[in-house]
């Protein structure tokens, strides 16, 4: 079994709140932390209709079976149990009693808003980062593979086919949890916008021109952008802002968590199709960018992820914030570099000469450059 990078973490939230909520992806890996924190202790689903029922027939006799704590999966699904909980850590500060999982961001959260504020700590586990792939002896020195295997336990466990995989997922997440999180009537309609959004990934996100291609209104877009988000679908990097410069643009740019569901929404299927699409950069970029992401959220960093653009074209993929410093990032795919891939770095360097930039290559490579820009394998993402 492949050990998550978060356990630490989780772990130490255990000691600190009555409860914790662990969220992230539907089949990120959730049900199998929290049995490993949680060894002897109950596991209930609420995907499974009898419980639910149980649950909302009666949720005080139902949760006094389960004083002494348990492993509540999906649990965003029976919202009285949140109401019931909220009484019994009350009257109990025991540190760790219960643990709580959900693939359903908004859900969850807005219910431990409601009903658990200062009394649940709060999670994520994403898909399996390279760093994690890694220490277990998985990782290649092929990123086409990773890009295409994508990071979901299971297929890395049981060495399965990520399309087959995939084409499951996709199906499930249409079936059950859109129509938990929104009343959607139209699901030729949502299919079309989740497919077309992976032709934005890596790019600056118009809702209005999604709109028309789908065939509703931008309103219903920005809905079903939510959906997606709240699933972990994707996920909208905003742009750095700085009040003094008006021209900075201000739509964000969509990335996908999970650069297998991309590829499989594109319709790649191997290495080939992939090394030759006319999406292979922004892929490339997607993929770099994300296991960033990874590596921040499992130690407990939330936020401090932006790109720049300016109206007059000069841009950076990626500004990340680390002790107090502003790391420039710009990511190309190609393994053989000219001058053009620097620009962005060097416009950045023009007027923030202090700065630490590097440029994320395709590569294999690790130097400085003359001018203070640090040129970076992928193979080092594990590291940044």
């Amino acid at each position: 079994m492949i050990e998550r990078q978060i356990l630490k973490d989780a772990k130490y939230s255990l000691t600190q709140f009555r409860a914790m909520c662990v969220t992230g992806p539907r089949q990120s890996g959730k049900t199998t932390i929290s049995k490993m924190l949680f060894k002897g202790k109950p596991y209930l689903s609420f995907e499974n209709p009898l419980l639910q029922n149980e649950a909302d027939d009666n949720i005080e006799n139902f949760m006094k079976k389960y004083a002494k704590g348990a492993i509540f999966d999906e649990v965003q699904r029976v919202p009285n149990v949140f109401r019931q909980l909220q009484g019994m850590l009350d009257t109990n500060s025991k540190r760790g009693q219960f643990i709580l999982t959900g693939s359903n961001n908004f859900l969850l959260q807005e219910q431990i808003s409601q009903s658990l504020a200062g009394r649940a700590g709060y999670l994520e586990l994403l898909p399996l980062s390279y760093a994690e792939l890694q220490k277990a002896k998985l990782a290649t020195s092929n990123v086409n593979h990773h890009i295409l295997m994508g990071g979901y336990p299971e297929i890395w466990n049981e060495k399965l086919n990520p399309t087959k995989w995939m084409n499951a997922y996709v199906q499930t997440y249409l079936q059950r949890d859109v129509r938990l999180l929104r009343n959607i009537t139209n699901f030729a309609a949502f299919n079309r916008f989740i497919y077309l959004c992976a032709n934005y990934a890596g790019q600056l996100l118009n809702k209005d021109e999604l709109a028309k291609t789908v065939g509703v209104d931008a309103k219903t877009i920005q809905a079903w952008l939510g959906v997606l988000e709240s699933s972990y679908i994707i996920y909208l990097l905003q742009p750095w802002h700085n009040n003094l410069n008006k021209r900075i643009v201000k739509s964000p740019k969509l990335y996908f968590y999970d650069t297998g569901l991309l590829c499989y929404l594109l319709g790649i299927t191997n290495q080939l199709n992939l090394i030759k699409h006319a999406r292979y950069g922004a892929i490339f970029e997607n993929w770099n960018i994300t296991e960033i992401k990874k590596n921040r959220t499992n130690e407990g960093v939330n936020g401090g992820m932006f790109f720049f653009r300016d109206s007059a074209g000069n841009e950076i993929d990626l500004l990340l914030e680390k002790n107090s410093d502003l790391i420039g990032i710009e990511i190309k795919s190609a393994k053989k570099l000219d001058s053009k891939d620097f620009q962005g770095l060097k416009y950045w360097k023009k007027y923030n000469q202090n700065a630490t930039v590097m440029l994320l290559y395709g590569g294999t490579k690790n130097e400085i450059l003359n001018n203070d820009i640090g040129l970076v394998s992928w193979r080092e993402i594990a590291n940044i």
